[in-house]
């Protein structure tokens, strides 16, 4: 059990400075169950704790994991450089509760991509000892042949890798898409694939992680969720066996 004073409750959830927090406390716009509270100094048990703020009822969160299904021309970092951050699609307190991407999508990818303010969640999904699948679905600017699916199962070499690296599931999509599933999660791995495998990549989309799908969580681009306990669960399952494209 956390036992917090309110002006700590609201800076942890990112609502501003504590100076701030005290402000907004002060001028009544901040209640618990029903009631308005203008002491900051009061302190709430934070378990299942629930307060309206801006009209609005917050759940505390001591970390937040959120899915994000990124649209193209937005880059994965707290400090973008030519296009707009992932973080300007959400609300604003979570930049101040330091919230930033798990992994990278590059700009023009689109799809699946978790966000939190939890380092060791962070670390897990992020380390290729975790073994966590990705799954990605490339429309491919030649036809999917079976060849290219057998190339990329067994291993292709890319000029700045010590040895071949191998798709962990492939297969067609239709004519001119393909899933492919990977674990190392190396720079641009999918597209540079495609192209040592002889064929190019016009467009991609990772579709899940583990076994939390797009599709399961039914964002539609630009769209974010709150992930809860049995989302997470899904993160370590193996993906779906079956083309996950659809939808």
């Amino acid at each position: 059990m956390t036992t917090l004073t309110l002006d700590r409750i609201l800076q942890s959830q990112g609502f501003g400075t504590r100076k701030w927090c005290r402000q907004l406390i002060a001028e009544g716009e901040v209640s618990i169950a029903g009631t308005v509270i203008t002491d900051y100094r009061q302190a709430f048990n934070t378990d299942a704790l629930v307060f309206r703020l801006f009209e609005e009822d917050w759940d505390y969160r001591e970390h937040v994991f959120l899915a994000l299904h990124k649209p193209p021309n937005f880059e994965c970092s707290r400090k973008p450089s030519h296009h707009p951050g992932v973080l300007s699609i959400l609300p604003e307190q979570f930049t101040w509760r330091e919230v930033q991407p798990v992994g990278r999508l590059d700009h023009d990818t689109t799809g699946l991509l978790l966000m939190s303010d939890h380092g060791p969640f962070i670390h897990t999904q992020s380390s290729p000892k975790s073994h966590i699948p990705k799954v990605y679905v490339a429309t491919t600017a030649e036809p999917v042949t079976p060849e290219l699916v057998a190339q990329l199962l067994a291993g292709v070499q890319l000029h700045d890798e010590p040895a071949p690296l191998a798709a962990v599931h492939c297969q067609m999509v239709d004519a001119q898409r393909i899933e492919i599933v990977l674990e190392q999660g190396k720079y641009h791995q999918v597209k540079r694939m495609l192209a040592a495998a002889g064929n190019h990549c016009i467009s991609l989309q990772r579709v899940a992680v583990g076994g939390l799908t797009l599709a399961g969580l039914g964002l539609e681009e630009g769209e974010w969720c709150y992930l809860d306990a049995d989302d997470l669960a899904l993160l370590v399952a193996a993906p779906l066996s079956a083309p996950l494209a659809a939808g």
